[in-house]
C-alpha cells in the first residue's frame, strides 16, 4: 500500500503517508515471520514476542476505533433552503478536531495540500460560464462548499454580516476562502466521513486479528506441551 501511495500521489501532501505505511508494513511482516518461525520450528520465545505484539496491536486498534467513533459523533452540514449545497460551521464539530485545525502550524500545511489538490480550480474551470443562480443549485462537496466560495451569509456581495468568513473571503484563486472557518469545517466533515469508514474497516480487521491471535495462542500451547513431552520421555 505504501509503494502504491508513492506512485499514485501527485504532491508531497498526497504522499505523506508513504513512509509510515511502508514502515508499518515491514514491521508487521517481521512480526508475522517471527510468529510463523516460532510455530513451525517450535521456538517458544519467538511466539511469545509475536503474541505480545499482536496483543498490543489489538488493544491499540480497539482504542483507536472507539476514539474514531467518539470524535466523529458530532457535526453535520446545514441544509440551506433553495441551495444545492450545505453550509458547514466549525463549532458543530468535536473540540478535539477543532483544536487540530485551529493550530496555525497545522492549518498552513493543510491549506498547502488543498491548493495542491486544486479542489477549487476544478470547480472554477467547470463553472466558469455559470450564472450565480445556477451555481447555487450545484451539489458541492464539503470542502468545495467551505473553501471555494464565501459563506451564504455573505451572498457574494459586500455585507455587514458579523460572520468573520465574509472578511476572510478573497477572489484571488490562491486565497478564496482557505482562511475561513467554513473551510476548516468542510475539511472536518470530510475527515468525519472518512474516519467513520475507517472505523468500520477497523472493526472487521479487529475481528480478523483476534482470530489470528487465537490461532497463535493454540500454537504456543502446543509448543509448551511438546516441550514437556520431550523433557519427560
Amino acid at each position: 500500500a505504501g509503494i502504491w501511495l508513492s506512485h499514485q500521489g501527485t504532491s508531497e501532501c498526497e504522499r505523506f503517508l508513504e513512509k509510515p505505511v511502508i514502515a508499518l508494513g515491514v514491521f508487521l511482516m517481521v512480526v508475522s515471520l517471527a510468529g510463523l518461525i516460532g510455530a513451525c520450528c517450535r521456538v517458544s520465545w519467538l511466539l511469545w514476542f509475536y503474541l505480545l505484539v499482536m496483543f498490543l496491536l489489538i488493544v491499540l486498534l480497539f482504542c483507536f476505533t472507539i476514539f474514531a467513533f467518539v470524535v466523529t459523533n458530532k457535526g453535520a452540514g446545514e441544509v440551506v433552503s433553495g441551495k444545492g449545497y450545505k453550509e458547514y460551521r466549525l463549532g458543530d464539530y468535536s473540540n478535539w478536531l477543532q483544536k487540530r485545525v485551529n493550530s496555525d502550524k497545522n492549518w498552513n500545511k493543510i491549506k498547502s495540500c488543498l491548493r495542491d489538490s486544486k479542489v477549487c480550480q476544478s470547480l472554477i474551470d467547470d463553472q466558469s460560464n455559470t450564472q450565480v443562480d445556477q451555481f447555487y443549485q450545484e451539489h458541492l462537496t464539503a470542502i468545495q462548499s467551505g473553501c471555494c466560495k464565501p459563506s451564504n451569509d455573505c451572498n457574494f456581495t459586500p455585507t455587514t454580516s458579523t460572520n468573520p468568513d465574509c472578511r476572510a473571503w478573497n477572489n484571488d484563486p490562491s486565497i478564496l476562502c482557505y482562511n475561513c472557518q467554513s473551510c476548516k469545517a468542510g475539511l472536518l466533515d470530510n475527515i468525519k466521513s472518512d474516519w467513520k469508514k475507517v472505523a468500520v474497516v477497523n472493526v472487521i480487521f479487529l475481528i480478523f486479528l483476534i482470530v489470528v491471535y487465537s490461532i497463535g495462542c493454540c500454537a504456543f500451547r502446543n509448543n509448551r506441551e511438546d516441550n514437556e513431552w520431550k523433557r519427560y520421555p
